[in-house]
């Protein structure tokens, strides 16, 4: 009986044996290939954390857990119903800074009018200047006669006096309309830059509100789900979190003696646990530069070979585009790196993707 049972024992290990054998060569056999190395990674994808702009409260969460989502998609809705106020007084400050350069400019035009009333009244006072004088003139030439008496020559001197006086007044008047003038343009100026400021305000208010409304930035899945609608969160607080399903790829482990062969922009193949019946392509776009698992000391061969440095096998977004309802990430897989670009891809490693 004990013979039996031993004999059933040495049965089962030999069949685990032939078994582990056909697995090895299934699975490690590739790396027989000298121009193939392969490695145990998982599919992962850039993550996109969506988070309010400013603080507010959550209207409502328009998506799903789960769901597939297209970019410029409305994600969340934040309450505006602040902001919207807000903006309605913006708006009545720039009609009321739109009034005051309305007023401005009529001031200035009231200036110039002004100012040109003072300039045709310094004309007329030159003229009547230019007359006095030419009465004095002629009145010096009559008093040498004695034709007139001195007190009409000196009532004619005083009249050109008068005159004079009256064209420095008019003078000075128009150089008033200037300075008039001057400070209504400034003010005009000054009316302008408030209208910028309040439309720029206002301007202000409505890209809040805008980003109020959190889009998705590109195609993808949500994630997580943070908060909850009629939640207050801060600015820059997260409400969910997003992965990006066209930058996907596969993180997977090599050795020292595999990895310093690797080459970015190799070429790679993906072999997922979840569907074995395709092979995926990708490209080699990240090789770390120190090792992720280090021994405690690193003195001999062996303990060299322990060290395993972090790759990165981008998959193609024009594949991933074609399938992104299928895409999914945390999928455990094998990816496999060939040294060799001339050389072949083995039979169970060309090219298998769904229809």
């Amino acid at each position: 009986m004990n013979i039996k049972r031993w004999a059933l024992r040495s049965g089962v290990v030999a069949a685990v044996a032939v078994a582990a054998v056909y697995f090895w060569l299934q699975h490690d056999g590739d790396g027989a290939l000298e121009h193939i190395v392969s490695g145990n990674g998982r599919i992962e994808a850039v993550e996109i954390d969506i988070a309010a702009r400013q603080p507010g409260r959550i209207q409502s969460i328009e998506v799903r857990e789960g769901e597939l989502v297209r970019s410029g998609q409305v994600l969340v809705r934040m309450d505006t119903e602040s902001l919207q106020a807000q903006l309605r007084q913006a708006e009545a400050r720039v009609r009321q800074a739109e009034d005051t350069v309305v007023t401005a400019r009529s001031q200035l035009a009231q200036r110039e009018s002004e100012k040109a009333a003072a300039q045709a009244l310094v004309v007329q006072r030159q003229t009547e200047l230019a007359a006095a004088q030419r009465r004095v003139q002629r009145f010096s030439e009559l008093r040498q006669q004695a034709f007139i008496s001195q007190q009409q020559l000196d009532d004619q001197t005083e009249s050109v006096d008068r005159a004079a006086a009256a064209l420095a007044a008019a003078r000075a008047q128009v150089l008033a309309s200037d300075a008039a003038i001057a400070a209504a343009r400034s003010q005009i100026r000054g009316s302008e830059s408030a209208v910028e400021a309040a439309r720029a305000e206002a301007a202000r208010i409505r890209t809040d509100i805008e980003d109020s409304l959190l889009k998705a930035p590109r195609d993808g899945r949500v994630q997580l789900i943070v908060a909850r609608p009629g939640e207050v969160v801060g600015a820059g607080g997260r409400v969910l979190n997003l992965v990006d399903l066209k930058d996907v790829y596969m993180t997977f482990f090599l050795p020292t003696r595999a990895v310093g062969r690797v080459a970015l922009d190799s070429e790679a193949r993906l072999v997922l646990d979840a569907a074995p019946q395709y092979v995926i392509p990708a490209r080699i776009s990240y090789v770390a530069d120190v090792a992720q698992f280090t021994p405690k000391t690193v003195e001999t061969q062996v303990e060299r070979e322990k060290l395993m440095f972090r790759v990165r096998a981008q998959i193609p977004p024009e594949l991933l585009e074609k399938h992104l309802p299928q895409v999914k990430t945390g999928l455990p897989g094998v990816a496999h790196v060939t040294l060799d670009p001339e050389a072949p891809w083995p039979p169970q490693l060309q090219l298998r993707l769904p229809e």
